[in-house]
């Protein structure tokens, strides 16, 4: 069963999309672009204030579900220029602290509304995964 995740405190959606999907225990959150969820503009014009509020507004859903950022187990960061992957990652450093979730980057050809930055993300809401200390 699935249950349809929306919140005002994030973007809406621009098409036939839900913010996000909770199924089972899994919350899929759809591609955030750096919209200002009160202005519905860009709240930056570069990488590292685009991948703020890219992130905030990731965090939003997540918390509407009782969720933070340390529930995230997978993100896939889109970028419109791979030659900003480090400015982006300064910042996604500093919401991603510890117990980092697996994550894959990539360059497109282009994202909507021109934006220079989309991350979608999976978080995983139960609270009993155990730590193994095992490293592969």
């Amino acid at each position: 069963m699935k249950k349809i995740i929306s919140t005002l405190d994030a973007p809406g959606a621009i098409g036939p999309y839900s913010q996000a999907v909770k199924a089972g225990d899994l919350i899929f959150v759809s591609g955030q672009l750096p919209i200002n969820p009160r202005t519905g503009n860009f709240a930056a014009d570069d990488i590292k204030g685009q991948v703020e509020q890219v992130l905030k507004n990731v965090s939003a859903i997540l918390e509407s579900c009782d969720l933070t950022l340390e529930s995230v187990v997978k993100t896939t960061v889109f970028l419109k220029d791979i030659n900003d992957f480090a400015d982006m990652n300064e910042v996604y450093g500093k919401f991603f602290k510890q117990e980092c979730p697996a994550r894959s980057a990539f360059q497109v050809a282009a994202l909507p509304k021109n934006a220079l930055v989309e991350i979608e993300t999976v978080a995983y809401s139960k609270d009993d995964i155990k730590q193994t200390g095992t490293r592969i």
